[in-house]
């Protein structure tokens, strides 16, 4: 009783001090301003701010909205100050009335995130947003490049005194500027929505029909512009901002191809909540948190959407979890509460309970130690009763299998016993009747021959000792040969037999001896079932992956039960089926079986009965035992082909080489592939590496299983190789395993294509890879300083032949030649490596470096033009001069000046 007393203080210590350490965690609660004329914007700054909210379930924030009015800001943001909120967030209406107000909440001490636009103080804890002069650059450089240099442009804003129109006004007026074959014509700013005043809009490009470009501050000007230019028949190329995400907002624009470009200006409401709970809960933060910005445009615009819609997926998933925790938080405070009352009854429970415990615990061990023996003794039980009905089940089946060997056995022997007495018993001989006598003897003597060899065969199967011996025949003739033999018993009963194939004839390889035990079983049966005056058809058809052969009748067909069990052992369901039909038909089943085929049948009683021989498509080379060698499959015969690439006929603008070691397999493949490709064909991964070093293709395709380097161990090599690494490669093997092809990703594959292939998606497969290479080279074609969203192998390439060329860059006797010996590779290998990353030969991308690097030193130092023409490799002033007015229409002064 003493131990249970002091477990009973124990456990009262120890809810006293779990009470008295529970405390709630920290509540914080935030006021945020709000003040813009775009309702979209506004939304989707907000659900970025309660996406991030949903992670700090002890922050709370309350919403202010002033619908573009200063005046209702201020007075909102002194109520957050009145209510003394935590932190407050402001998206400032106008920079230089909110200042004040601002300046009063800051030096009241609580902290100030301002989000978008700036005050004209300093006075405030962080700031949140894009550079808005930067989207102002951004879109003068992209006029720039749409419009070739060249043309005029139109500019539209929304109010004209807020700060963002001002600075995106000057960052688009400083690139434009630059170019003085670019010409702003006109500068439209309103505090109006677009709605009141698309009227102005609509007068000046009436006036100005010409214009070739309009920027607009936002997008939904830029959609409100894009209509008037519609109504007035003109199509114009139209710069937006925002780029948010939805119906008929920026990127949506983009996408239908209403307007030619947005500027990304993100909202900010994420880093902002971010911001804040650093500044909440002490921690290190970032005064200025400047939001990153981009150009999106047809080219980039699905990538865009794709993420936007997968972020918007994930807030909506962010705000079920935060929902569904809310929801297991009140739980669990209610639980917790109806746990504290528990623990306490239980306490006074156990301290009445000690007392039996013990009594209790021992009564518990006898009990237990009784169910387990209980328990064992009903798993006996129900295991021999298992046991003895699989007995009993075996008993039947032995009974039914000799019973039914018994039956069909007494019939042969009946049919030898008895003429074999006649003639014996006979006391003159009569020749015809001994023949006939003899004849029907032998007869059923193979009769049952034939019964002994499939219960012999079934055995070998059964045991995993049956082999197939294949060998590549005539399938055409050979299921002729086997039709024709029962041409006389058709004419016999009229019945109308015919073999339907379009092919002459078919190369295929295959088991004769058992193929020919199939057929022949499976139309003797329809001979059987099959009335007088009715029909067998045998066709034979053959498409790309596979072989069918139909056995057809109209004879008295199946019940359901008889086409369900039909391959069953030994299965009666019709009475007159014998021994030899029961055994024909499951042995046929396993025949086909060991050919990697399968059988079906189709029947309706009274309607006919279909057998359908399903067979892959074998090459017969690749096959001399099934249990030997794995089978290899061909879509389709093919014409020999000479596997060299100075045959094909016609030079293609890509190279593939293939490398396959079964020759016909590869013969196919290279006819297949020079209709539209450079196709060189070899026979090992040895001298495949050889031919890609040699060529440097656009695509290798390479089997798995190869001679000696596997395809594994090829292409880990090709990925690893600077040389090669960029190029695709495509896997086909017979080993489809998904272990198999994740060896495969791991090596660096760009495609696992498993055996039996289909040819279409092979050829597809090729397509997309060519055009997603082509792609990044035309996408960093111009990208000479900058290939850091290259894949890493490429771009270490990149970057280690770029310092190689800065590093000889003041040599003026700087050559392919001499860069290809630095890099270890030949000048060939070189051309082609730097062509099919940038689309650009290795002289323009020497040609374009030194001129990056000419700028860069004319506009950060105050070097002459003869010292930088010498620093980057030009022997004369002059021809530098020539060289930099070719590539940019200035002097080298003129640029330095501009």
């Amino acid at each position: 009783m003493r131990k249970i007393y002091q477990i009973f203080v124990a456990l009262s210590i120890i809810l006293m001090l779990y009470a008295c350490n529970k405390s709630e965690k920290k509540t914080f609660q935030i006021g945020f301003a709000q003040c813009t004329m775009n309702d979209n914007w506004r939304k989707t700054m907000v659900e970025g701010m309660e996406s991030e909210l949903a992670f700090h379930n002890n922050i709370g924030m309350t919403i202010a909205n002033a619908n573009s009015n200063s005046t209702k800001q201020i007075a909102q943001i002194q109520q957050f100050i009145d209510d003394k909120v935590d932190l407050i967030i402001v998206t400032p209406n106008e920079a230089k009335p909110l200042t004040a107000i601002i300046e009063k909440a800051f030096d009241a001490g609580i902290p100030v995130v301002i989000v978008d636009r700036k005050t004209t103080s300093e006075k405030y804890t962080a700031f949140v947003g894009a550079d808005n002069k930067l989207i102002g650059q951004n879109a003068g450089i992209y006029a720039n490049i749409i419009l070739k240099g060249q043309g005029t442009i139109f500019e539209v804003g929304e109010g004209a005194k807020t700060s963002p129109t001002i600075d995106r006004h000057q960052g688009f007026l400083k690139i434009i500027n630059k170019n003085p074959q670019l010409k702003l014509v006109k500068s439209l700013f309103s505090a109006r929505q677009p709605q009141y005043f698309q009227e102005e809009i609509r007068a000046f490009l009436s006036q100005h029909p010409k214009v070739d470009l309009i920027y607009a501050h936002n997008d939904r000007l830029a959609h409100a512009i894009a209509n008037v230019c519609k109504s007035l028949g003109l199509n114009k190329k139209i710069i937006g901002v925002d780029g948010l995400y939805g119906a008929n907002q920026g990127i949506d624009l983009v996408r239908k191809g209403i307007i030619s470009a947005t500027i990304l200006y993100p909202t900010g409401g994420e880093e902002a909540i971010k911001t804040a709970v650093k500044i909440l809960n002490k921690q290190p933060f970032e005064k200025e948190n400047q939001l990153f910005t981009t150009i999106i445009n047809a080219e980039n615009v699905g990538i865009m959407l794709a993420q936007y819609q997968k972020i918007k997926e994930q807030q909506d998933d962010i705000k079920r979890q935060a929902s569904k925790i809310k929801e297991l938080t009140r739980i669990f405070s209610t639980q917790q509460n109806t746990l504290y009352l528990t623990v306490i009854f239980l306490l006074v429970v156990i301290s009445l309970g000690g007392i039996l415990f013990y009594l209790l615990r021992e009564k518990q061990k006898s009990n237990q130690v009784l169910a387990n023996q209980n328990r064992a003794i009903l798993e006996q039980k129900d295991e021999i009763e298992r046991i003895s009905q699989l007995a009993r089940q075996a008993t039947e089946d032995k009974l039914r299998f000799y019973s039914y060997i018994s039956h069909e056995f007494r019939t042969p022997l009946s049919l030898i016993l008895t003429p074999t007495e006649d003639i014996l018993h006979r006391k003159s001989v009569d020749a015809k009747e001994t023949k006939n006598a003899l004849q029907l003897i032998y007869k059923n003597a193979n009769r049952l021959l034939r019964l002994v060899d499939q219960l012999l065969e079934l055995r070998k199967v059964d045991a995993g000792k049956m082999e197939l011996e294949v060998s590549q025949q005539d399938l055409v003739a050979f299921v002729k040969d086997i039709v024709s033999d029962f041409n006389v018993k058709a004419k016999t009963q009229h019945i109308d037999l015919q073999f339907i194939c379009p092919f002459a004839q078919m190369p295929f390889g295959f088991d004769a001896e058992k193929l020919d035990k199939v057929l022949f079983n499976i139309i003797s049966n329809a001979f059987k079932y099959t009335p007088v005056g009715g029909l067998i058809h045998v066709s034979l058809l053959k498409n790309i992956e596979k072989i069918e052969i139909l056995i057809s009748d109209n004879g008295i067909g199946m019940s359901k039960e008889e086409k369900e069990r039909a391959f069953d052992l030994f299965y009666r369901g019709n009475q007159n089926i014998s021994l030899g039909t029961g055994l024909g038909l499951a042995l046929s089943r396993e025949f086909v079986s060991l050919h990697q085929g399968d059988i079906e049948v189709e029947s309706e009683k009274g309607k006919g009965t279909t057998f359908k021989i399903i067979l892959p498509y074998v090459e017969c080379q690749s096959i001399e035992k099934e249990s030997v060698k794995e089978n290899a499959y061909l879509r389709e015969s093919v014409e020999p082909i000479t596997p060299m690439l100075t045959n094909n006929s016609v030079v293609h603008d890509n190279t593939i080489v293939l490398i396959e070691d079964n020759q016909d397999l590869n013969q196919f493949l290279t006819q297949k592939l020079r209709i539209a490709y450079n196709t060189v064909p070899v026979e090992s991964a040895e001298k495949g590496w050889e031919e890609i070093l040699n060529n440097i293709p656009d695509l290798i395709i390479s089997d798995v299983m190869l001679p000696e380097m596997d395809g594994f161990s090829l292409t880990q090599k090709i990925k690893n190789d600077f040389r090669t690494s960029h190029i695709p490669v495509i896997l086909l093997t017979a080993k489809g395993q998904m272990e198999s092809q994740i060896e495969g990703a791991k090596a660096g594959a760009d495609a696992y294509i498993s055996k039996p292939f289909n040819q279409q998606l092979l050829e597809e497969k090729i397509k997309g890879l060519l055009e997603n290479r082509d792609r990044m080279r035309r996408r960093f074609s111009s990208e000479i300083t900058n290939p850091s969203q290259i894949q890493k192998t490429e771009r270490k390439f990149l970057v280690e032949f770029e310092l190689l060329i800065e590093k000889n860059l003041n040599d003026s006797s700087l050559s392919v030649e001499k860069l290809s010996k630095e890099l270890g590779m030949s000048r060939v290998q070189l051309f082609r490596k730097i062509s099919a990353l940038t689309n650009k030969n290795v002289t323009d991308y020497i040609a374009d470096f030194k001129l990056l690097k000419a700028k860069a030193l004319l506009k950060e130092t105050d070097k002459t033009i003869a010292e930088v023409a010498y620093e980057t490799g030009f022997n004369n002033p002059s021809y530098f001069t020539t060289f930099f007015k070719q590539k940019t229409n200035q002097t080298p002064s003129e640029w330095r000046n501009s």
